[in-house]
């Protein structure tokens, strides 16, 4: 975690490092939540931008994070059904979710625990649902 966040100079948010050292590669929530270990964010994040650029569609939430400031973003996970959970350097405490369906960006909250308690109950982005349990897999 240490040296993802060096090579790219930001910190990660509250929550995450424990989340990742405790529980590694899997899915939250039953099957909903995909948090990215420092080497997945390392290896995609050019690719991920590239893509954002190219197919960027959430003007509608150019109040919340523009999209220049999307690109200067890192990706730290995402759902199941394609919604991209992101951190920006100049606040990497606040985690913003691109919706997949959705032209608005949302803000899912302050450290990694309370964005999971967003995804999980909002009801924004898909059912609110009470399971918490993870399934570790390898990739």
């Amino acid at each position: 975690v240490a040296e993802a966040e060096s090579v790219l100079s930001i910190h990660f948010p509250t929550g995450y490092q424990e989340y990742v050292t405790r529980f590694g590669q899997g899915i939250l929530g039953g099957d909903y939540i995909r948090i990215y270990p420092p080497h997945r964010i390392l290896a995609d994040l050019a690719e991920w931008r590239q893509r954002i650029d190219e197919y960027w569609f959430w003007d509608d939430g150019k109040k919340v994070l523009s999209k220049e400031q999307a690109l200067q973003s890192v990706i730290i996970g995402d759902t199941v059904d394609g919604d991209e959970l992101i951190i920006h350097p100049d606040n990497s405490e606040k985690i913003y979710v691109l919706p997949r369906d959705h032209k608005k960006i949302y803000v899912a909250g302050d450290g990694l625990p309370a964005a999971i308690e967003w995804l999980c109950s909002s009801g924004k982005l898909t059912r609110a649902f009470k399971k918490r349990n993870f399934e570790p897999y390898d990739e």
